[in-house]
């Protein structure tokens, strides 16, 4: 059985080292690549002020998170659910530095690594689609997923739609390009029947020479099975 968790955060800024804290954790399971319902969704109290550029991307304001939980009274459950997990994340780094950070100040030293697998679905991205935009919005773009309600990140939303990416990613990139391969198999055959002056290039001297060379040795290998020999003809 192969369990996976999708995993994603929202903060009060960017910069760890700013002391800026995680505000909602979205965590969403997949058993065999199949969406089990099975998930870990908590808003928390930061105990700081949100910076106002970080709200223009989630909208979680200060007055909604005065009466949630702080993370350490929420990190048992955290790591019941994540302990022993692939956890695939849209730029890992930042979502486990986190997360770490957040364990540290809760007394609890943890190396996510040490008890998770971790698979960044940005790196893949970026190895699968070089010189291309590789956000999430642009990977739904790419990969046709919808994300026509994502008027705000959300740790719980986008963690659904990163696991609707990650499973087109990974198990459906086949069948993309088998596709794309017939539609081009079609356009060239297409292009081949309309092309009534197709050019010819004929093997010049030189060329029949080192081919008949070829041949000879193969043939004499073969005991007299070479099939490109053409003086056979």
């Amino acid at each position: 059985m192969s369990r996976q968790i999708i995993l994603d955060t929202e903060t009060t800024g960017l910069d760890v080292t700013r002391n800026h804290k995680i505000i909602e954790i979205g965590c969403i399971e997949l058993i065999d690549r199949k969406f089990t319902g099975n998930k870990f969704h908590m808003y928390l109290n930061p105990m700081r002020e949100i910076d106002q550029g970080a709200i223009s991307v989630h909208g979680i304001t200060n007055e909604f998170l005065q009466d949630k939980p702080l993370f350490g009274d929420v990190k048992k459950d955290l790591i019941e659910f994540i302990d022993g997990s692939e956890l695939v994340i849209h730029n890992a780094p930042f979502d486990i530095g986190f997360l770490e950070y957040e364990f540290k100040r809760a007394k609890q030293k943890v190396d996510i690594s040490s008890i998770c697998k971790i698979f960044d679905t940005l790196v893949f991205a970026r190895k699968l689609h070089p010189g291309q935009k590789n956000s999430l919005d642009a990977l739904c773009k790419r990969y046709g997923v919808d994300n026509s309600s994502r008027d705000f990140h959300g740790a719980l939303l986008d963690a659904r739609i990163l696991g609707d990416v990650y499973l087109l990613m990974t198990g459906g990139q086949t069948s993309f390009d088998l596709a794309k391969n017939i539609e081009n198999k079609k356009e060239i055959s297409s292009e081949r029947k309309n092309n009534s002056k197709s050019l010819v290039f004929r093997a010049n001297e030189e060329e029949l020479r080192e081919h008949n060379k070829l041949c000879g040795k193969i043939e004499e290998a073969s005991n007299g099975r070479c099939i490109w020999n053409i003086s056979k003809f």
